[in-house]
């Protein structure tokens, strides 16, 4: 995995740019873009007022399936 930078905003911005293209797990988050506590990046979002939903899903992780958070980014977020 590349040395990605680690602080809140940089977090938050990759989080961003990953759900203008597809859904994000809380999973993918962690392996992908090295964000190990993707739901309160994603809280700061939404509190920035980008348009953000929060699914339930279950995702076999590798040690066998678990209830994880997908964030869905809804289109005509201007921001």
């Amino acid at each position: 995995m590349k040395n990605l930078p680690s602080d809140t905003k940089s977090q938050r911005q990759r989080i961003l740019d990953h759900l203008r293209h597809t859904p994000l797990t809380t999973f993918q988050s962690r392996q992908e873009l090295d964000i190990p506590h993707p739901a309160a990046r994603v809280q700061e979002l939404k509190a920035q007022g980008h348009n953000i939903i929060t699914e339930r899903t279950t995702e076999d992780c590798g040690n066998g399936k678990h209830r994880i958070a997908k964030y869905v980014l809804l289109i005509g977020d201007s921001q």
